[in-house]
């Protein structure tokens, strides 16, 4: 069976959770990190010296960083069809929008936006910061808008890999209390994505163990 460890409110625990529903795999979450600490052990730092979450075993192999645990699954567990295509230049298509989710759209929300109006109390918290990366990061929302307006799912007309490096940051981005702008194809994707079963079980999470005192 694959263990994966890592605590249900971290954003890329939700990826990987996330990617093993829609794979419909077996499995068995264990709570590390934050909260529940274990990661900085000597034990944890032997799977994974970071000491970062998520890490998956899979039998004897171990594996840490979201999205190469993402890749691996799909490529071992998916059937090369539109998830994870067999074809290189197809799933290449697919990789670039993930690897555009995770270093650009997932990177410019969760600390420069998430954390600074969740995890930092409000007395703490640079406004003029804040707002300038709220929209830095609706540009990004322009980009993937411009990429949805051809299609209902970011690679084409079927549900990706790319979706859940990328459509797992929405929830957030429409749960925080945070100024948005109209963004109609957005929130029509992002109605799509909530949907799906494995997103609603491993993403809608309530993540108010985050919550900084006094960040209201």
């Amino acid at each position: 069976m694959i263990t994966v460890f890592g605590r249900a409110t971290s954003s890329n625990v939700q990826a990987v959770m996330w990617g093993i529903g829609e794979l419909g795999l077996e499995y068995r979450r264990l709570d590390y990190g934050l909260n529940f600490g274990g990661n900085d052990t000597p034990e944890y730092l032997g799977i994974n010296p970071h000491g970062l979450v998520p890490t998956l075993k899979d039998g004897d192999l171990l594996i840490w960083e979201s999205c190469a645990i993402l890749r691996y699954l799909a490529s071992k567990y998916g059937d090369g069809g539109a998830f994870w295509p067999s074809d290189p230049a197809t799933r290449a298509h697919v990789d670039m929008w993930a690897e555009w989710g995770k270093v650009n759209f997932a990177r410019d929300f969760t600390v420069p936006i998430f954390w600074a109006r969740v995890r930092t109390a409000a007395k703490d918290r640079d406004m003029s910061t804040l707002t300038a990366a709220l929209a830095w990061f609706d540009g990004l929302l322009g980009q993937l808008e411009a990429q949805l307006g051809r299609n209902p799912y970011v690679a084409g007309a079927d549900f990706t890999l790319a979706d859940i490096v990328i459509g797992h940051v929405l929830f957030r981005y429409y749960d925080i209390d945070i100024p948005r702008q109209p963004r109609s194809v957005i929130d029509a994707y992002y109605a799509r994505l909530t949907q799906r079963p494995a997103f609603r079980e491993h993403v809608m999470v309530s993540y108010e163990i985050l919550r900084a005192k006094g960040a209201d």
